[in-house]
């Protein structure tokens, strides 16, 4: 099966559908035509054991009553097609659940925006695998980077993540990774003179949360805590050739507790540093250059074991924790964060303040 599929659902209302493998059981559905709206329900229940849902408009115009029925439509068509597929007959005759249906949400209709580099004045460059978070990069301007075994759930290659930004970040010293070509199975170079903002997204973390995978969850921000130290160590031997000064910023873009298994809209954590301080809080040099770039794979969900002890930022307990600047926050929690000095605040105001510790204009 080729990765973009193409339908027709109806010749006489002109209306064409395009889908594209995503990841896991995910894809991307096109539909395109005239009088089309974005301002549609979806028809994911959201939860097991419910029915599937109608597509309803969400207003009173024609538009939006059109694509309502349209999608309706193709959601029957796809279930038509789906249990007509010879994989799913096999599937029946192992005793196997058979795929017969997609759900659809999510509706919208993509809008010109500013470039992030109009908007900000830096160079944008990312590695998410997950192709919602592709999407709304692209939409933004931001190149999207190459990052072998990077596949955006349980298996991924964190350190290859890492690679791939620290690669972008200071170029031309070092090669910058390919880019992705929007709507192409290609990639093209990236841009000769390096990036200067970069943007690492792991979604496994948030699919723990869905999976009420406590133990993962754990064992997998260990990981990620890894993962960071690498990226610290390729950004340090930049910087330490004089050409490139790094800061650092790590959050979460929504919370998915484990209790709960769904985003609960809390509060999440928020720390931003230089990579000069970074080194210094972690003991210096000597303990970034002990910190091993060999790629590991994420700790398995079913078994919970640990991370490679050789990847790990090794805490040494005989020195106190070293402030040098912000706040007397050293724990990176919602909890401990309550009483940072940054505050609360909405996610709309995290580039100006990213901007403003880097003393750019906002």
């Amino acid at each position: 099966m080729s990765r973009t599929q193409y339908l027709l659902v109806k010749k006489k209302s002109n209306i064409h559908v395009y889908f594209r493998y995503a990841t896991e059981h995910r894809c991307g559905v096109v539909v395109k035509g005239p009088k089309l709206s974005g301002n549609i329900s979806g028809t994911d229940p959201l939860k097991d054991n419910r029915l599937l849902l109608q597509a309803n408009p969400l207003d009173d115009t024609d538009e939006a009553k059109h694509t309502a029925a349209v999608v309706n439509e193709l959601s029957k068509e796809i279930s038509r097609i789906l249990l007509a597929h010879p994989l799913n007959a096999k599937r029946a005759a192992e005793g196997k659940n058979v795929a017969n249906l997609v759900l659809l949400r999510g509706c919208g209709i993509r809008i010109e925006v500013a470039p992030f580099e109009k908007i900000h004045g830096l160079w944008p460059c990312m590695v998410a695998p997950t192709k919602i978070i592709a999407g709304l990069g692209l939409s933004l301007g931001i190149d999207i980077l190459e990052a072998p075994g990077a596949t955006g759930d349980y298996r991924t290659l964190l350190t290859s993540k890492a690679t791939a930004i620290a690669r972008a970040l200071s170029a031309p010293l070092q090669s910058c990774p390919n880019v992705f070509v929007p709507g192409e199975d290609e990639h093209k170079p990236g841009r000769l003179d390096g990036y200067d903002f970069g943007f690492l997204h792991i979604k496994a973390i948030d699919d723990a949360g869905h999976d009420k995978a406590s133990v993962f969850k754990v064992k997998g921000l260990e990981a990620v805590d890894c993962a960071i130290g690498q990226l610290a160590r390729l950004l340090w031997e930049a910087e330490s050739t004089g050409k490139f000064s790094y800061y650092l910023c790590i959050t979460g873009d929504h919370s998915t507790p484990v209790e709960y298994g769904d985003h609960s809209f809390e509060p999440v954590p928020f720390a931003l540093c230089s990579l000069k301080d970074f080194v210094s809080a972690l003991g210096g040099e000597s303990v970034l250059s002990g910190i091993s770039l060999d790629p590991f794979p994420l700790p398995s969900v079913q078994a919970g074991e640990d991370v490679d002890t050789a990847t790990r930022i090794e805490e040494d307990k005989n020195n106190k924790l070293q402030f040098f600047a912000g706040d007397l926050v050293d724990k990176f929690n919602e909890i401990a964060a309550a009483r940072g000095c940054l505050g609360r605040f909405p996610g709309s105001e995290m580039m100006g303040i990213i901007k403003a510790y880097l003393k750019l204009e906002a």
